[in-house]
């Protein structure tokens, strides 16, 4: 069922309850005025006869043929006049006798002073009352024939009114929820003509202050996210294609070289050399862009725990030193550490040791001495680390784009290098809530300062 059926159906459903209940209301509020005022008129016509009666303004005979008569065109009152404890002195028609008076119901009004009841369609009072200094019951009954047809023509009235009021209400309420859902069906065509290549399509926004508009702007915002990403995505299997089109076609290269004849001994030999080195390339390259996806992981998915950064270090110094002996790196302190909180955070150290890799081997490849000078400081609630070089430093637009995946500065010729390490680093950082900045020129070196929280 489309949400415009849904809102037709539940606006009119509840509008009409509504107005059902009202009608139901206004017939129930009639007939409760009807019965109150002809219990008036009752008690009114009984003590009327009563008077005539009893003060012998018209004596019984008379009063008997006027109701036998009149009973026959109108709906007229039937009057029993008793004194106490039970004795009848006057009843319009004794034969007919609507109320069917007996001892205990006498006793009752005597009792009450005045009662209402209805009998069948007929409604009847008893009341006592007090005429010329004497006590008197007196009971009356009569069919409120008047009323009734009104109420009746006021109930067809009213079903009529419902039936007519609900038709117009279910076409109108269809058009309305139609109306209110055109929006719905422009932001769904627009939609629709959106696709993988043509992502850079947007909803047109016609009222940004209405929830539509604030829905249309979402998903704008939405497909913003999405088209940067498919660009990323883009660029990033462009420049690893391109990363690895080339130590592969130089692996390619050095083989068909191993596989021609009538090379000497010193040929294999440089040959392997080379395809060692290229295969060494690929699979550094593939290493990088593996802690890459890691690092992009929800932190809820990494597993975190407090690691001592000095620890870190160490490591990090030692896996370095292990595949360049020729490096030279330096970890020093620039104050005590009186307690180890201030060297520990929470954090994954698989990751941290791979971004301090990263910034030792960047600080060495850059630097003629190959070195790489470590210190280790905090503040507050933050661990300080600075990764120093005296190598080639960067210019301005290096120390912009040096986080891009796969960029390579002006000096890119010092040292071999993919462009990822950076990029990852400054994710590692990011994930554990930390701050990565750079300070360099030039010919004047460059140093790495790494903030990060600790426990």
């Amino acid at each position: 069922m489309k949400i415009r059926t849904k809102l037709s159906l539940r606006y009119t459903g509840v509008t009409a309850a509504i107005f059902v209940l009202s009608m139901l209301f206004v017939y129930l509020f009639s007939e409760h005025t009807r019965s109150d005022t002809f219990f008036r008129d009752l008690k009114k016509e009984a003590i009327t006869k009563a008077h005539l009666f009893i003060n012998n303004k018209a004596d019984a005979q008379t009063m008997q043929s006027i109701y036998l008569n009149n009973r026959n065109f109108i709906d007229e009152v039937e009057v029993a006049i008793y004194m106490p404890p039970f004795k009848m002195i006057y009843h319009d028609a004794y034969q007919i006798d609507i109320v069917k008076e007996d001892r205990r119901m006498i006793e009752e009004i005597t009792k009450e002073k005045e009662i209402e009841f209805y009998i069948d369609h007929y409604q009847a009072i008893g009341m006592l009352h007090t005429i010329n200094g004497n006590n008197y019951i007196i009971t009356a009954a009569a069919y409120d024939g008047y009323g009734y047809s009104n109420l009746r023509s006021l109930r067809d009235i009213l079903i009529a009114i419902s039936f007519t009021a609900l038709t117009i209400l279910i076409i109108v309420g269809y058009i309305m929820a139609r109306s209110a859902l055109i929006p719905v069906t422009a932001i769904v065509k627009d939609v629709e003509k959106i696709t993988a290549s043509e992502i850079y399509k947007r909803l047109t926004v016609v009222n940004k202050d209405d929830e539509l508009g604030e829905l249309s702007i979402a998903f704008n915002r939405l497909l913003d996210r999405l088209e940067k990403a498919f660009k990323s995505q883009k660029m990033f299997v462009s420049n690893v294609s391109h990363e690895l089109r080339t130590p592969m076609a130089a692996l390619v290269a050095e083989l068909e070289l191993v596989s021609l004849k009538k090379r000497t001994p010193q040929r294999y030999e440089d040959a392997v050399n080379n395809a060692l080195l290229d295969a060494g390339r690929i699979i550094k390259l593939i290493e990088g862009l593996l802690d890459m996806a890691k690092a992009d992981y929800a932190p809820e998915q990494i597993k975190m725990a407090d690691v001592r950064i000095d620890e870190l270090l160490l490591d990090a110094r030692e896996m370095v030193m292990k595949a360049n002996p020729e490096y030279n790196i330096e970890l020093t302190f620039e104050m005590e550490a009186e307690d180890d909180s201030v060297i520990t955070v929470f954090g994954n150290s698989y990751l941290l040791t791979t971004a301090f890799v990263n910034m030792i081997d960047n600080n060495c490849k850059f630097s003629a001495n190959k070195a790489s000078y470590i210190s280790i400081s905090f503040w507050q609630e933050m661990s300080i680390l600075r990764f120093s070089d005296n190598g080639t430093g960067m210019t301005e637009s290096d120390k912009n784009n040096i986080f891009t995946p796969f960029y390579r500065g002006v000096n890119k010729n010092f040292a071999h290098g993919h462009g990822i390490g950076m990029t990852l680093t400054k994710k590692i950082i990011s994930l554990h809530k930390g701050s990565l900045d750079i300070n360099s020129y030039p010919g004047e070196g460059t140093t790495f300062v790494v903030k990060l929280p600790h426990i």
